[in-house]
């Protein structure tokens, strides 16, 4: 949050513009120069190269030009010890997030979903979840905690978004972040179809219903990055976008449909203007 400031243009109560910087000097290039990352209800994204094409009397200094090309070396990315990821996997009785799905869906279908996707628990918030990014090797890349409404299984956001990572939790030394999809390590099955949503929970939920496919989720609406789905190279793959985030990820698709065979569905779309409940079975992919 230190790094976070208002956006200048929805002007949110959170802080959730983040700002560019010259990267030797660790300056702001301009107050107005960065992203708001709630891309959906806001979308504001001012970059360096707009700012510096619109006050061409500001320009680069050669030094950071020189600067910039060190970044294409490839950095190494850290691991979580596995020692933290499994003391985290007990005190159910103390997960906000499991005990809805123990009220909604039993004992038998939550404990699948637990020992499927490594549900763990967290003392940063009082019944607090992570979720662990785990890739098809068993390397564990972080976890993202998430506080969720023990009654209705929604996710925590007054008196603010409660979503933290397990390696800043666990105050790890030098930690370099290298995301993976949520549930990557399911991907081992090479006979299944490829679903992928924005959210953790979605996965998992969707999960117990349509057991014939790999559910993933990306983490974010700007998280379906080429990078990423490296991993899914020759897959099926179904794109479930939310309901808003439907363009943008037919957009996103562009950059990323070289790598495997995907399609996109509007199974949202259909649901919104059908306006009856989804039975299970009743499967649109467009």
């Amino acid at each position: 949050m230190k790094t976070r400031f208002h956006c200048p243009c929805c002007e949110h109560r959170t802080k959730s513009f983040v700002r560019y910087i010259y990267t030797q000097t660790g300056e702001h290039i301009h107050p107005m120069v960065g992203k708001c990352n709630r891309d959906l209800k806001c979308g504001y994204h001012y970059t360096p190269k707009q700012y510096f094409h619109e006050n061409p009397q500001y320009h680069f200094e050669p030094k950071l030009i020189v600067r910039k090309r060190s970044f294409s070396t490839q950095k190494a990315w850290s691991c979580i010890p596995f020692e933290s990821f499994n003391e985290s996997l007990c005190d159910y009785e103390d997960n906000n997030f499991v005990q809805f799905l123990l009220n909604k869906y039993g004992n038998e279908v939550t404990t699948k979903a637990i020992e499927n996707y490594y549900i763990g628990t967290s003392d940063h918030w009082k019944g607090s979840t992570i979720f662990w990014q785990i890739d098809q090797d068993g390397k564990i890349h972080t976890g993202k905690i998430m506080l969720y409404d023990l009654n209705t299984g929604k996710r925590v956001k007054e008196p603010y978004d409660h979503i933290y990572w397990s390696h800043k939790f666990l105050k790890l030394d030098n930690f370099s972040l290298k995301q993976c999809f949520f549930g990557e390590h399911l991907l081992s099955d090479k006979s299944k179809t490829i679903a992928i949503v924005e959210s953790e929970k979605t996965a998992i939920i969707a999960s117990l219903y349509f057991i014939d496919l790999i559910w993933l989720a990306c983490g974010g609406v700007s998280n379906l990055t080429p990078e990423k789905c490296e991993v899914l190279k020759g897959r099926n793959v179904v794109l479930f976008p939310d309901l808003k985030a439907f363009d943008k990820w037919s957009e996103q698709l562009k950059m990323v449909a070289h790598i495997a065979n995907f399609r996109i569905s509007n199974f949202w779309r259909q649901k919104q203007a059908m306006k009856q409940e989804v039975q299970v079975g009743t499967w649109l992919i467009s």
